[in-house]
């Protein structure tokens, strides 16, 4: 299936409009800089001349401060119709000079959409911003029968200026040329700045004209001055169409440079004009540049894109490191019996006596009968103080490991400058409120499905009696202990030295009445019921920082800009091939 070009260039708008780079990685800022200047280009030049291949030329006039472009200019049309002088700087709205006939090519926003139209009244006095700090935000336009028809010229901003805003426009306007012409002089053609920007154009294969201004006429200077800069340019790649020469001379009393100096130039814009075939040649050697550097931004941008992407990984990954490392802690203690101390052991040996713990079963459920008598006097019974000592140094542990999993993920973050920009104005470290209330109450939710396990399993006539008999909290809080001391459901090594007979006991207990098998499905099922809530209250826990990483919004963007790259690629070579 054929794709068009206007499709292509759509679709890669599109995916630029759309593309997130929130984040203060390297290169982060060039990028949205090189972000916006490829829509600008997209909707100042490219796109307009793809739709309209057969539009007048746009020839725009760029150089250096003090070159001369709005003198030269106002010579060739014969009227002073950009500002000229001595205070820097000259130009500071953008003047665009048309043939009347070509007018309506330039009224609307067909090129340079982002610049509101004035019509100009002469001589540069309309320019709207005394300011010189204030970059222009229109574009003046002045309809001219000096002009020949099928070409534009535009006298553009020092691209040096002493305004930042007018070097950038400078820029943008340069990027909208078919045919760049640029001024310079005899004494400043060797200047830095210049050739930043000619190396630009080299980069993106614009047709460039060069005109070397204020040439002294000393015999054999203009032939040495020009082979120096030729060698320049050819050094840079810059295959400039051609090299026009004007001799530094008097200006009349109009400001204007005398006939014969100006001539030169102004035969090669009739020229350019009167011939169809060579301005539809500059116009697509230049658009195809133009389509080429696109593919090329597309592919830099893609790839600061990806490191967005991975950095937002890298950041979500430490969450989840620092809150893993929370749970491995709260397992441990959960499996390796270190919860049966202090209190919980205590409450548990009144349940189940505090010597002789392997007696024998039918002893200990005697004891065990005789405190179920307990509850019926109106006293809380042992087993329900136990299992709320259980249930509080449970819901301990978790609060403090998930609040040190917090602060280990808060730490992490203010490592990194994408880190600290997602904290920033944030308190993730600190427990939100209600948290402890809310990791209370889920463990006495896990404590009521062990009871009903317990209830379930003794459901049939055969258990039913000795279950009631004992009372169900204490079955329920054997089984606890049994999940508490050891996965496994064997308390060895640590688990011996805390409270492990005492475990034995409430096991072997179980045993009794459900049978070994029966135990261990329910202790297992008592275990991944804990987990599920377990995990549920921890990763509860790092919702402030995902809500955090979910305002950078979707930052696979980039991914998109590959396929973009290889169809500007396949445009600009379609198109070098009609040129």
């Amino acid at each position: 299936m054929t794709t068009t070009p206007a499709a292509v260039l759509g679709t890669f708008a599109e995916h630029l409009r759309t593309l997130e780079l929130p984040l203060p990685v390297e290169g982060a800022e060039d990028a949205r800089r090189e972000v916006a200047a490829a829509l600008t280009q997209l909707d100042d030049h490219v796109i307009p001349r793809v739709e309209s291949l057969d539009a007048p030329l746009l020839v725009v006039v760029g150089g250096s401060t003090g070159a001369g472009k709005s003198t030269l200019v106002n010579s060739v049309v014969g009227e002073a119709v950009s500002r000229s002088g001595a205070i820097r700087p000259t130009t500071r709205r953008p003047v665009l000079l048309h043939h009347p006939a070509d007018e309506p090519w330039f009224t609307g926003t067909r090129i340079l959409p982002g610049l509101a139209r004035v019509t100009g009244s002469g001589g540069g006095t309309t320019a709207e911003a005394e300011d010189a700090s204030v970059a222009a935000t229109s574009l003046e336009l002045r309809s001219l029968p000096a002009i020949p028809q099928g070409l534009a010229l535009l006298d553009a901003p020092d691209i040096d200026s002493v305004a930042a805003g007018n070097r950038e426009l400078a820029r943008q306007l340069l990027r909208a040329a078919d045919l760049w012409l640029f001024v310079t002089t005899a004494n400043r053609y060797a200047d830095a700045v210049p050739w930043e920007v000619l190396r630009t154009a080299a980069e993106r294969d614009v047709t460039v004209d060069v005109v070397m201004n204020r040439v002294p006429e000393a015999p054999g200077v203009a032939e040495e001055l020009a082979g120096d800069l030729r060698a320049m340019l050819e050094r840079q790649g810059i295959d400039a169409d051609h090299l026009l020469l004007v001799p530094e001379t008097r200006l009349d009393a109009e400001g204007m440079v005398p006939e014969e100096v100006i001539a030169p130039l102004r035969e090669r814009l009739v020229s350019l004009a009167e011939d169809a075939e060579t301005r539809g040649r500059i116009a697509r050697r230049t658009l195809a540049g133009a389509v080429g550097g696109l593919a090329a931004s597309a592919r830099e941008i893609a790839a600061h894109a990806a490191a967005q992407h991975e950095e937002a990984e890298r950041l979500e990954g430490e969450v989840d490191a620092a809150f893993a490392a929370s749970r491995e802690r709260i397992d441990e203690a959960v499996g390796d019996g270190s919860l049966l101390r202090g209190e919980v052991l205590s409450r548990w040996q009144d349940v189940v006596g505090t010597g002789e713990f392997l007696r024998g079963v039918e002893s200990l459920v005697g004891r065990l009968r005789d405190r179920i008598g307990m509850a019926l006097t109106g006293r809380t019974a042992p087993a329900v103080k136990a299992e709320q000592a259980l249930g509080a140094s449970l819901v301990h542990v978790l609060i403090d490991e998930t609040a040190r999993g917090a602060e280990r993920a808060d730490t992490a973050w203010r490592r990194s400058p994408a880190g600290r920009s997602l904290a920033e104005g944030h308190d993730l470290s600190r427990l939100p409120d209600g948290f402890g209330e809310e990791a209370a109450a889920s463990i006495r939710a896990w404590q009521g499905d062990v009871l009903d396990l317990v209830r379930t399993e003794g459901a049939d006539r055969r258990t039913k009696a000795r279950v009631l008999s004992l009372g169900v909290n204490v079955l329920g809080v054997a089984l606890m202990v049994i999940v508490f001391v050891s996965t496994a459901f064997i308390p060895t090594g640590l688990e011996v030295g805390v409270g492990a007979g005492a475990a034995v006991v409430g096991q072997k207990l179980l045993e009794s009445i459900f049978g070994d098998e029966a135990v261990r499905r329910m202790a297992t099922v008592a275990r991944e019921r804990l987990t599920a809530r377990l995990d549920a209250l921890v990763n509860s826990r790092t919702a402030p920082f995902r809500e955090r990483l979910d305002t950078l919004g979707d930052l696979r963007g980039g991914e998109l800009l590959g396929g973009d790259a290889d169809a500007l690629e396949q445009l600009a070579a379609s198109i070098r091939e009609q040129a």
